[in-house]
């Protein structure tokens, strides 16, 4: 009786301050509707009085884990869903509580980044290739004009980035967190680098030393599965795509350093990496960053643009150009969560179901935040500090000379 009272009252309140289109249909078939006027568009179907909890504080942290753990079902379109847990979030969790933006840090020892990194990436390799590019670039793709297929659009973001950094034939390229291979295996066959790749998740380290093989390109790639702490040797080049967030804000300069350390005098690196839009460094709002944390990326940590700008240069690193994709991520991340849903079947078949609603509410989820400003992202091209301003090019206009 106790819980009947307060989630009627609850759902009067936010009906009164919202009026959503959604709908809250409980274990013993009672409907209680979050609109006055408004036709549902979402319902949530709640399982039992455990959920209860989760509901009176609907944080984006409380929300999903009540999703994943199975204790509310939620009919609708999944942009309505993603939209109608945001809005009721905003309508009841206040930013001056606990769940407001907080700076977090974690120990990101190797042992520890090692454990994170293959949480995410080792779900299944069959999983990945169900919704990502047929190249399974699992990182921000780039529209030239908006209208490009997934499969074009990544392979132009590769593209994109090793004309920035200027990759020249027999150029001894680094790639950090290499993923399944694309870039370091487009940059020996168009660009003609010799590559090194570096990984820490077993199953991306497996699957692009056998795209290497298969390409033929043993002789120009070599694919490692190690920690960029201990990496050798110096590169003419450096790419890192979706890398420091699993660094740490704290370890940023040492990150940066590390990649100093690896570059010729000469060399050209590039960051692209995912921000958070607080000028603190804090987490995404209403819980979002605790979710994500807890069941997405173990320890991952967002530091602001000008954090990471200012990490570069105590890193001994020059900033010589950035450039945002915040447009090019929530429109990537919409077609990954397109192509989740049309895959659905499949996918329940590769992981569990906590899983498979982990990925679900997580692709759709950083969409919205994209498309928000909850969350940016950068491509930071860099080089060694203290070089003369005569080697700099004097416009970007090589960036884009073959789409002149």
């Amino acid at each position: 009786m106790f819980w009947e009272k307060k989630l009627t009252q609850w759902v009067e309140e936010v009906r009164a301050g919202a009026d959503l289109p959604a709908r809250l249909v409980l274990w013993d078939g009672q409907q209680l509707d979050f609109g006055e006027f408004a036709a549902p568009e979402v319902t949530l179907h709640v399982k039992s009085a455990t959920a209860l909890p989760y509901l009176l504080e609907p944080s984006l942290d409380n929300l999903g884990e009540a999703y994943v753990k199975g204790k509310i079902d939620i009919d609708g379109k999944l942009t309505d869903i993603i939209d109608i847990g945001h809005r009721l979030a905003n309508s009841t969790v206040t930013s001056a509580g606990a769940l407001a933006r907080v700076r977090r840090y974690f120990s990101h020892s190797k042992t520890s980044d090692k454990k994170a990194i293959q949480y995410h990436y080792d779900v299944s390799n069959a999983f990945y290739q169900l919704w990502l590019d047929k190249n399974m670039v699992y990182s921000c793709a780039y529209f030239e004009n908006g209208d490009e297929d997934i499969d074009t659009a990544q392979l132009k973001k590769i593209d994109h980035i090793l004309t920035k950094i200027q990759v020249r034939p027999g150029h001894r390229l680094l790639d950090i967190g290499c993923g399944w291979g694309a870039l370091v295996i487009r940059a020996a066959q168009k660009f003609g680098a010799t590559c090194v790749g570096v990984t820490l998740s077993e199953n991306q380290f497996k699957l692009a030393a056998e795209r290497v093989k298969a390409a033929g390109l043993e002789g120009k790639i070599e694919i490692r599965l190690q920690d960029y702490r201990e990496i050798p040797g110096q590169f003419d080049r450096i790419t890192s795509v979706g890398m420091c967030e699993h660094v740490g804000c704290k370890n940023l300069p040492a990150y940066f350093s590390k990649i100093r350390e690896l570059l010729v005098d000469d060399g050209i690196a590039m960051n692209h990496g995912i921000t958070s839009s607080d000028a603190d460094s804090g987490e995404t709002s209403f819980g979002g960053g605790e979710f994500i944390d807890k069941y997405v990326f173990p320890d991952g940590e967002l530091p602001h643009i000008s954090l990471a700008l200012e990490s570069m240069q105590r890193g001994g690193l020059e900033a010589i150009d950035v450039e945002s994709l915040r447009r090019h991520y929530a429109h990537t991340l919409g077609i990954w969560a397109e192509r989740f849903e049309a895959n659905a079947e499949q996918a329940r078949k590769l992981v569990d179901d906590e899983h498979f609603r982990i990925w679900r509410v997580y692709l759709a989820g950083c969409s919205y935040a994209f498309e928000n400003d909850d969350v940016s992202i950068y491509q930071v091209i860099c080089r060694k500090a203290g070089r003369s301003a005569k080697t700099l090019p004097w416009s970007r206009r090589y960036i884009y000379k073959d789409a002149l």
